[in-house]
């Protein structure tokens, strides 16, 4: 992807960080009907270093995991986001030499995907993505609480897939191309309006930290 250096992010605990709290990836790979892309929630190992694994299962169904076995593939995460008016920037009132733009967040992954097909693994996997998930919740459901021949049952449906992490690219386009004063105007801008735009107003202000 087109990268200036002014919004590359290179820190490793950063973008896992990203990854973890955006968990939905988009898995692009290459298979016999060219590029396909899936949607796949994704939990990141820090394991093994510099950049981790990351873990997830598919349906049995879907044909990547035996096409896509091996083969390079890459996952997008994407963070928060939100378009940035010109009315935002104090320098408007100054030259009136601003245009619009699009501040975002993303993370982008690299590696080869392993597909895993083992019945006490698989179990273990989707037990850990469950308590990663429902990590925070009152009454947070484990994969234990189903009955067993039920999840046996499902766990046949699906085969687990990994990816180590060759490649690690972080992009965070919050303004750090403009000014002080202009980042502290769209900082409260994005802030007044709420949502989305306001995780991006921290980032304006201290791109990669909440």
């Amino acid at each position: 992807m087109y990268l200036p250096k002014h919004f590359e992010e290179t820190r490793v605990e950063v973008m896992h960080a990203l990854m973890a709290a955006h968990p939905l990836g988009l898995l692009v790979t290459n298979g016999a009907d060219g590029l396909q892309a899936n949607s796949i929630p994704f939990m990141v190992d820090p394991n093994p270093a510099p950049n981790g694994t990351m873990i997830a299962h598919v349906a049995r169904a879907n044909p990547l995991w035996r096409e896509s076995a091996g083969t390079p593939v890459l996952v997008v995460f994407q963070g928060p986001q939100a378009y940035v008016s010109p009315s935002g920037y104090p320098s408007k009132a100054e030259h009136g030499k601003v245009v619009p733009t699009w501040n975002y967040i993303m993370v982008q992954a690299r590696g080869r995907l392993r597909a895993i097909d083992d019945a006490a693994h698989l179990h273990a996997l989707v037990s850990r993505l469950t308590a990663t998930h429902e990590a925070g919740r009152n009454k947070p459901w484990a994969v234990d609480d189903a009955p067993r021949d039920y999840i046996d049952a499902t766990l046949k449906a699906i085969v687990g897939i990994e990816i180590e992490i060759e490649a690690l690219v972080g992009k965070w386009k919050v303004s750090q191309n403009r000014g002080t004063a202009d980042r502290q105007g769209v900082a409260r801008m994005l802030a007044a309006e709420g949502g989305e735009a306001a995780e991006v107003a921290q980032q304006v202000m201290r791109p990669g930290r909440a």
